[in-house]
């Protein structure tokens, strides 16, 4: 999810960004994956995914996305929460998670310092950005998926 929190150190204050992110499952496990040291809120994790742009839909926003960043092309399933997180020092994300089931080619990592798959109950042991806390616990107690 680069674009979603990629400038958050320097929102300007009441800046709303629209993201659209993906719960990519298989097997009990998601695909999550770490920003790069280099970036702003460095080394947390993430789900990936990130801006829509003006005449996107939410879902051809994330299929970009994914392609972009993962070199996959995923089929977009159900929306799975809708989240609107307000960070401290100005600025909010208005975030879409959809579920992702199923997708062709191979992952191929184009901007993490690492992804990988991880245990739905293991989730709360990765330290995840701000607007992910929430759904992270509701992920791993298999309250949505």
């Amino acid at each position: 999810m680069q674009d979603a929190a990629s400038n958050a150190g320097s929102r300007t204050p009441g800046a709303l960004r629209f993201v659209a992110a993906a719960l990519i499952v298989r097997d009990g496990e998601v695909l999550i994956g770490q920003r790069r040291a280099n970036q702003p809120m460095a080394l947390l994790w993430e789900f990936p995914g990130g801006k829509i742009e003006p005449g996107e839909s939410p879902q051809q926003a994330l299929a970009r996305e994914l392609q972009e960043e993962l070199g996959i092309q995923a089929t977009v399933g159900p929306k799975v929460i809708h989240i609107r997180h307000n960070y401290r020092h100005g600025g909010a994300v208005d975030l879409q998670f959809f579920a992702v089931r199923e997708f062709e080619g191979e992952i191929q990592n184009q901007i993490y310092e690492q992804v990988k798959w991880a245990r739905l109950a293991d989730l709360p042991s990765y330290e995840f950005l701000a607007a992910d806390r929430g759904l992270i616990r509701d992920l791993a107690a298999g309250k949505l998926l």
